[in-house]
């Protein structure tokens, strides 16, 4: 065996870090993400680089931020020749598997991996490209996620179950003691719709369910690109009890999902790999959860941006700590390349986390850069979040900044305040200074132009100069 060790990526879909015990949640039992932080570290201030499914995973898996890669949006893959870190990992002697949801759309639909052990259900739909000069389209009728939440079984589990069962056997064939491996084990759980097993239903009756934090009069007051959000996938306000079995079901697949990573910790520790295997949990985005009156993600809201993530390495890296710095996912590819022995050749736009697991960065960066270029919004959007504050600069509306120490619930934007012009000039001449939103509003839109005109000559039912479909707010991916 290789000094090099193993990597296990578990990764989950829509996950909030504040919908677990880990982070303090009172009802959502996450006893395996625990167990995860006695093992290792656990980050309280991590960020995805994109709240939407594919283009925060194609960021994941080169290390590169949307704009430098033109993966816009969920219609918009990865280019087939860019590198990502299992070409990498493949190069430097793994053997590097898949098993679930990578969301890899378009012609690749391994991009480095050696096999897809499962099926990647969401690279199966089809993705509508939207049109930022039709403007923002509001619903014909309320988002249907909540009307449907309850026990059940859907195909969504179907595929979260075939997905961990490959994953398992995998782990257990002899055969992975002849090489390093890396395992990215992807599952589209929290991720909507709400619809639980019964048992883990069972874990939240509705009627004890806690309520969105809304204060009196928010809603009304919301900046520009939420209100436009709201309206384009139908988010009204829904009676309390949609409201309650929505979030139920929500708690419910975290629950499931907590479940099947001590599965996986119970298999490495079974074949005994444990020790020479790096674990990391992560997720690709947030679910906003009815909070602010919104559900999905899209946005830089806490409940939308951040996202779990732990790493453990047992007697390698220290063992139950929590960190406060800000990172973001873009730095997990860096860390994964560093603790495997890797080089990357081209520019990433991570750095690695090595030395502040291990206590020896105190120079730390302490930010986090995430942008949105996708439907219900029709111009760039960008955030940077450094120390204590959040920037968001959306080209053509107001910016916003927020005191997340002061004020974790962001509900004052501090923006256009005196007392803090200082902090907000520096976080948006930053921002800026590496983030064109008028050169990158020119090429979403040019995209999004070229890749209506492909559809259009591949769909008989757009010929003839009939118009573009709408995709209705059920759309599940």
């Amino acid at each position: 065996m290789s000094g090099q060790p193993n990597l296990l990526i578990i990764m989950s879909d829509e996950h909030a870090p504040m919908y677990s015990s880990l982070h303090g949640h009172p009802l959502v039992q996450t006893p395996n993400m625990e167990r995860l932080a006695a093992l290792g570290t656990t980050f309280d201030n991590a960020y995805c680089n994109s709240p939407l499914c594919m283009p925060s995973r194609m960021s994941f898996m080169t290390g590169r931020f949307i704009h430098h890669q033109d993966t816009w949006d969920n219609a918009c893959p990865l280019r087939v020749d860019a590198l990502t870190w299992a070409h990498l990992l493949r190069f430097a002697g793994y053997e590097v598997v898949l098993s679930g949801k990578q969301h890899f759309c378009g012609p690749d639909r391994l991009h480095g991996f050696q096999e897809q052990l499962a099926r990647d259900l969401h690279a199966e739909l089809a993705h509508p490209v939207f049109d930022w000069s039709e403007g923002v389209i509001p619903a014909q009728q309320p988002w249907g996620a909540l009307a449907e939440a309850g026990p059940g079984r859907s195909t969504e589990i179907e595929v979260d179950d075939l997905a961990q069962q490959r994953a398992l056997d995998w782990l257990r064939d002899p055969a992975r003691a002849d090489r390093p491996w890396a395992l990215n084990v992807s599952f589209i759980a929290p991720h909507f719709p709400f619809i639980v097993p019964q048992r883990f239903w069972d874990m939240y009756p509705p009627g004890r369910i806690d309520m969105p934090d809304i204060p009196p009069g928010h809603l009304a007051s919301l900046h520009p690109v939420y209100q436009r959000l709201r309206a384009m996938f139908g988010f009204v306000d829904f009676e309390e009890e949609l409201v309650r079995r929505a979030r139920a079901g929500y708690y419910g697949l975290i629950s499931y999902l907590d479940e099947k990573i001590g599965e996986l910790l119970d298999a490495l520790e079974a074949s005994g790999q444990l020790e020479n295997t790096v674990v990391i949990h992560l997720s690709d985005h947030g679910e906003m959860n009815g909070e602010h009156g919104m559900w999905r993600k899209s946005n830089f809201y806490e409940a939308s941006v951040r996202v779990p993530l732990q790493i453990a390495w047992p007697g390698q890296l220290p063992a139950g700590q929590r960190l406060p710095q800000v990172v973001s996912l873009v730095d997990v590819v860096a860390t994964m390349l560093e603790l495997a022995g890797v080089e990357a050749p081209v520019s990433l736009d991570g750095d690695s986390l090595v030395g502040l697991l291990k206590g020896q960065n105190a120079d730390w960066k302490d930010e986090a850069f995430a942008e949105y270029c996708g439907h219900g919004v029709t111009a760039p959007m960008a955030m940077l979040r450094r120390g204590r504050y959040k920037f968001n600069f959306s080209l053509g509306d107001p910016p916003e900044l927020y005191d997340l120490q002061g004020d974790p619930g962001e509900f004052h934007n501090l923006a256009g305040r005196t007392a803090y012009a200082e902090a907000e000039a520096d976080l948006q001449s930053d921002l800026l200074s590496h983030w064109d939103p008028q050169e990158i509003e020119a090429r979403v839109r040019r995209s999004q132009r070229e890749r209506i005109l492909l559809e259009s000559l591949t769909d008989s039912a757009w010929r003839g100069g009939a118009s573009r479909p709408f995709a209705p707010p059920e759309w599940r991916s």
